[in-house]
Order: structure tokens, then sequence, then C-alpha cells
């Protein structure tokens, strides 16, 4: 059975569909991943609790979120993403009023734990299966859309936060949160999302027919652009552990420096103020890079944007471990490699293994990248006490250039799949 083409209601609203996400990625983000920034020292101040703890509330959400994302890529497979989208604004919002009212350390925890489960729900993997399972491969634009909106999450919400924090403290601040949750987001995923009939288990790379088309507008290089997606991951299993290898290690590297690269700056005799302005140059570079791609993609296949998102990442915090005086442009090169990552890490996998079964290949390659996101914080930490700023960045330069190797070994595999294709016909 093939898949049902989108209803002509989900392609009249595309435009009301992908801003209703933009929007509601923004408050997400704000609401989970980037808050700890800004209040984790006025909650451990104003509580004693350890910040290591209050820190570690967002990794203990982040793991939550990791084993739960298979569970929600199956459910928008065959649900589509409506109701799974609707149940992580409640989950962001109920944290955040447990949050706010948590009267010990173990009841911050739990609440955090709820966050997590709308964090697994709703972040960008959970919007990326979304608009998957709603446009099929013609996803791709509406990915790299998304991604815009997301790319600005940091910019809107940390100053924000840091308003919020000193007019309301910190619990107000979380309760203004859940009221953005539950008063904007859960009402605009249920207005604007339209309901979608069930569909049967299919797995990823698995043709749901005979006839199942190749990407429209995708696959334009040499040597890729006749490769049939479905038939080209199904066959070669290698190349799903390569990209779940990738996508993993891309998202350790980030989520390490978007925690400890302040810290990194400082370390190297910056004052906190420069750290804070140069370390703002990361978001504006990684909305630049993804109106860039956005404007060229349709010429060139997903892969080549991998390419160029894991050597910029290597290039910038190869920069920044060499100590050269160029830390602007070293954070203009990460901040592009990371922009360009979020794009890859949606329409990669599309392009790879087609759109039957891509929710719930999104929800599988969610999994470990979560799970090592959870943990990256504690582990650049260590780093950071044992080995100091320049050992941290020395590591992550050798993660960042490991990640090149496995982005040109996932091409390598592609190329081979290919030509092995075109011998057998």
């Amino acid at each position: 059975m093939s898949l049902s083409p989108p209803s002509p209601a989900i392609l009249r609203s595309r435009g009301a569909i992908i801003t209703a996400l933009g929007l509601t990625q923004i408050l997400a983000w704000g609401s989970s991943y980037y808050l700890p920034a800004v209040i984790a020292p006025a909650v451990s101040s104003d509580t004693g609790w350890p910040l290591a703890w209050v820190v570690g509330g967002l990794s203990l959400g982040l793991l939550t979120a990791g084993l739960i994302s298979p569970r929600v890529g199956s459910s928008i497979e065959r649900h589509g993403g409506r109701n799974v989208l609707a149940f992580s604004a409640g989950c962001i919002g109920l944290g955040q009023i447990g949050l706010a009212v948590a009267p010990n350390l173990a009841a911050y925890i739990a609440a955090w734990l709820v966050i997590g489960l709308g964090m697994g729900a709703g972040l960008y993997d959970a919007a990326f299966a979304t608009l998957g399972r709603h446009y099929g491969h013609g996803a791709r634009s509406a990915i790299t859309m998304l991604t815009l909106f997301g790319g600005l999450a940091s910019t809107i919400c940390w100053p924000i936060s840091a308003l919020l924090l000193g007019e309301v403290g910190w619990r107000g601040t979380c309760l203004v949160y859940a009221a953005f949750q539950l008063a904007i987001a859960l009402p605009l995923y249920l207005v604007i999302l339209p309901r979608e009939p069930p569909q049967p288990a299919v797995g990823p790379g698995l043709p749901a027919g005979p006839g199942l088309p190749v990407a429209p507008g995708l696959p334009v290089a040499p040597g890729l652009k006749e490769a049939t997606p479905a038939r080209e991951g199904n066959a070669d299993p290698s190349i799903m552990i390569v990209l779940a290898a990738t996508l993993t290690l891309a998202a350790v590297i980030s989520s390490t420096l978007s925690v400890h690269l302040l810290t990194i700056l400082q370390g190297s005799g910056m004052a906190l103020a420069a750290a804070v302005g140069l370390g703002a140059l990361v978001g504006p570079s990684q909305v630049a890079a993804r109106a860039i791609e956005m404007t060229i993609a349709r010429y060139h296949h997903p892969i080549f944007t991998k390419f160029a998102s894991v050597t910029f990442v290597a290039i910038g915090v190869s920069t920044l471990w060499a100590g050269m005086p160029i830390i602007p442009l070293a954070l203009g090169f990460y901040g592009v490699g990371i922009g360009l990552e979020s794009i890859a890490r949606g329409t990669l996998p599309l392009a790879l293994f087609g759109s039957n079964g891509y929710a719930r290949l999104m929800g599988r390659l969610a999994m470990p990248s979560l799970i090592a996101q959870a943990a990256a914080p504690s582990a650049g930490a260590l780093l950071l006490e044992r080995f100091g700023p320049h050992g941290t960045l020395a590591a992550l330069s050798g993660l960042a250039l490991a990640n090149v190797i496995l982005a040109c070994g996932l091409g390598w595999r592609m190329l081979r799949r290919r030509q092995s294709q075109v011998q057998t016909r």
C-alpha cells in the first residue's frame, strides 16, 4: 500500500503550517533547551540546590527525550504530528509549572522529566517528521524554512528570559513560559495542523508499492541523481549506521559548545562581556547559512549540505583550538556549520531512505543523538576541569575531524551503492 498523497487542505495551508511550526519551535526551544543557560544561576542561588544538579535537569530531560523518540516517530508515522506535537506543548507547559512550584530538588528534577517528554515529542526531529508525513519528498524546502525559525530561538528567548528573570524571578519566568505553551503553542497545533487518516506501519526504506518515485528536485549531483532513495537505504544497512553516527557526533559537538562556549572563551583570557558578544555571532551565522541553503537546495543532493556542515564545524573548532587571533571568523564558520547540520539532519534521511517510514526513521535517529546530547555537557565539564579550555577544544577538534571522515564515508557508501545498482541493470 502506498502512502496517501497530501490532501488539498494540507497543500493549501503549507505556509500556515510552516509558520505555526516555526513559531512553536522558537517557543519550545526557548522554554526547554535554552532556558537553564539564563535561569540556572538564579535557581541555585535562590534555593541552595547545587548548580550541577540544576543544570543537570536539562540533561535528564534530554535523556528522557531520547528514550521516547522512537515511539514518537512511530506515532507520527501512523497518525500524523498533530496530537503528538499538542502533547509536547502540554508536557512542556505542565513541566514549567512544576519548575515554578518545585519545593525541593527532587520535584524540580521530576518537572524536567516531564519537560523531557515534551522535548522528545516536539523539537526538531518531531517537527521534521511531521513535515515529512505531510509532504513526502516535497518536505525538503519546508524543513529548510523551519530551521530558519529555529535558528532564532536563542536570539529571541535568551533576552526574553533575562528580562523576565529581572522582573518576575525564575519561578515567574517558568510560569510565563508555561502560559506560552498552553495558551499559544497548544492551540496552534490543534487549529493549524490538519487531522490525517491513519497509515499502516511501514519500515524506513521499504517501498510501499510499485512505482515509488525519486524525490523531485533532490538529487542532481553526478553519480547520485538517479538513485532511488528507498532501494538505496534498504539495500545497505551500513548507510543507516554511518548516518546515525555522524548525526550523533555532530550533536555531541554542538551540545558541548552550546553549554561551555562562554567558559572556553573566558578561559583564554577574554572578559565575560566580550565572550557574550562574540558568542552572539553563532546565531546569525546559522540563520544566514540556512537562508543561503534554501536558495540553492534544488541544485544539489543533501549529502553536499552534510559535507559543508561537517567541514565548516571542523574549520571553526580547529581554528579556536589553534589559538589564531580570528575568533569572530572561527565562530562564524562554526555557526554556519551547525546551521547547515540542522538542515542535513532532516533532509538527508529523506533523500536516502525515501518518504515511506520517514517519521519512524527520524525517531530512531533521534534516540542516540538526544542521549549523547544529554551526556555531552557533563563530559565537557569534566574535560574543562581536567584539561582546561585548550584541551577541551583539542578533543572537540578531533571529534569534528572524525565527523568529516564519517561524512565522506557516507558519501562513498552512497556512490558505491549507486554504482552497484547501475551494474545490475
